[in-house]
């Protein structure tokens, strides 16, 4: 095995504004653009797909919702991966199996295969998601960190904002199939680059029993929890729903188990133990439930109801990552000097302020008048929330958990949307089974409910902040030195004056962050992992 991969990256790391960062950068780009491409690309094709190959929604529902089991399940277990077996080489791996996951798609016949194939993407997009940021982590020089990811943040956003425009694009010039044959020279570009100029790095004491049964047991229980609620919708609660649903519950259980006893888990429960922690998770999942369902039935709705275009249907989010992009950074600012309570009080109500606006949505809708001031009320309210979110998590975290702390907080989001694609269209009396005509008219009808439901989610999440602490949260020597934790124990301290979580990527979760400050690859915790923390 040959090539600049397998060197390891020096002690001071590269800096910014040279070929070797220059490398580093387009590649985590590209392998993570192309991750966030295909999820919103894949959505604009679905009522093109359920054409073809006859669907109904319970169809479109796994094709969405195959890919989130296994990246949900694993994203854990692949940070500590990377640590211990090199964050190029895992970033490589989860590359090259995403690029053959996006093959099999491409020539996919039936619908069950389409679904094997996004599982396996699933699978290649926990490997290389944190893979990335550990990579700029671990490669640039501690001064220089920042600015290279907030650069890869502004980048992959733009893949989020251009995705809804190419999927558009290729589903009309061509077939829906193409949207997966695209990834693929992006793969061969990214693996070329990662191979020859992108140094390796990993974590030497990284531990080596590693959680694959939590893995296991994670993949289990969603699979198993969705399946349930998706047939649920389809058919009705039939014996095999009923053996999906409890498979997959007592998968959850014993999986709870096995964390409770094991010594190195992929997910501590004692992490827990923090109030705010588990508070703002919960926001967490009740937002992203929201945003991940509207996204997922709206594009449909537009399509199948409206007689949207695909590039059409696919460009009505687009406010919303604009806005995100523009504005995260403020609202980190303004989070810092007023603390997270108030904008994660507001910034729920703005988004269930914007669902009830879409509710009202009529069968002929124009965009101006019934589709973009409830998006944009949705913008508003997830740029108010995104930034404080993603801090208040961390900052509620033992230091030597922030990892973790961003890595559980990502899966639960990417879970919450998983859960709620399968969920909330069954509750709207949306037939998952139902196709053609009879599908039309049941989302024509269950449309405006299930955007209610999903405006109470977003009422929970801020009623979930109202248990936040006024005020700013505090810096973790502060609050060391006042006594109040332990130093070793003390919570990472949220951004100051002047400084914010990595801008928001795209819409499919909070961004992966690193534990701030820390030498990745040089000291006993690695950036971006989890298991075994």
């Amino acid at each position: 095995m040959s090539g600049s991969a397998s060197t390891p990256v020096s002690s001071s790391g590269v800096a910014w504004g040279t070929p070797a960062a220059r490398w580093m950068l387009a590649a985590t780009v590209l392998g993570s653009g192309m991750a966030f491409l295909d999820s919103t690309v894949v959505t604009v094709a679905l009522p093109a797909i359920e054409h073809e190959l006859d669907t109904g929604l319970a169809g479109q529902q796994w094709i969405v919702n195959g890919y989130m089991i296994t990246l949900s399940a694993l994203i854990l277990l692949s940070g500590s991966l990377a640590d211990r077996f090199g964050r190029v080489r895992l970033f490589m791996v989860g590359i090259a199996v995403f690029a053959v996951a996006s093959a099999l798609c491409s020539m996919a016949p039936t619908l069950e295969l389409l679904v094997a194939g996004r599982v396996a993407q699933g699978v290649g997009g926990a490997l290389l998601t944190p893979g990335s940021l550990a990579i700029l982590q671990a490669g640039f020089r501690e001064d220089d960190r920042a600015r290279a990811i907030g650069a890869w943040s502004g980048l992959t956003g733009v893949a989020s904002a251009v995705g809804p425009f190419v999927g558009g694009w290729l589903v009309q010039i061509g077939d829906w199939r193409l949207i997966f044959l695209i990834n693929l020279p992006l793969a061969a570009v990214v693996l070329a680059i990662a191979w020859f100029k992108v140094p390796e790095s990993r974590d030497p004491s990284a531990p080596r029993n590693l959680d694959y049964s939590g893995a296991l047991l994670g993949v289990v229980a969603l699979g198993g929890i969705t399946y349930a609620l998706i047939q649920w919708g389809a058919v009705g609660a039939t014996p095999a729903v009923l053996v999906g649903a409890g498979v997959g519950v007592v998968a959850l259980v014993v999986f709870l188990v096995v964390e409770a006893r094991k010594r190195a888990p992929m997910l501590p429960l004692s992490i827990f133990r923090s109030v705010p922690f588990s508070v703002t998770n919960a926001a967490t999942v009740m937002i992203y439930a929201a945003l991940g369902t509207l996204l997922f039935l709206l594009v449909i709705y537009l399509q199948e109801v409206g007689g949207f275009s695909p590039i059409a249907a696919g460009a009505a989010s687009l406010p919303l990552t604009v806005l995100m992009l523009l504005l995260s950074a403020r609202s980190g600012d303004l989070a810092s000097k007023i603390g997270p309570r108030p904008q994660l009080i507001a910034g729920p109500l703005l988004l269930a302020a914007g669902l009830v606006y879409l509710s009202r949505m009529p069968t002929d809708p124009g965009y101006l008048v019934d589709v973009f001031p409830g998006i944009l009320l949705v913008a508003m309210g997830m740029s108010a929330t995104v930034a404080p979110l993603t801090a208040t998590v961390l900052a509620s975290a033992a230091e030597r958990h922030a990892g973790l702390a961003s890595g559980v907080n990502n899966t639960f989001a990417r879970g919450a949307q998983m859960i709620g694609v399968a969920a909330v269209p069954a509750l709207a009396g949306i037939g998952g089974g139902s196709g053609g005509q009879a599908g039309t008219s049941a989302l024509a009808q269950g449309f405006g409910p299930a955007m209610l439901i999903l405006a109470g989610l977003a009422v929970v999440a801020a009623l979930c902040a109202v248990a936040l602490p006024r005020g700013r949260m505090p810096e973790a020597r502060e609050a060391a030195e006042r006594g109040a934790v332990p130093e070793e124990e003390a919570p990472v301290a949220g951004p100051g004056p002047g400084e914010h979580a990595p801008l928001f990527c795209g819409v499919s979760g909070p961004p992966m962050r690193s534990c701030p400050g820390s030498s990745a690859g040089h000291t006993e915790e690695g950036p971006a992992s989890g298991a075994g923390r």
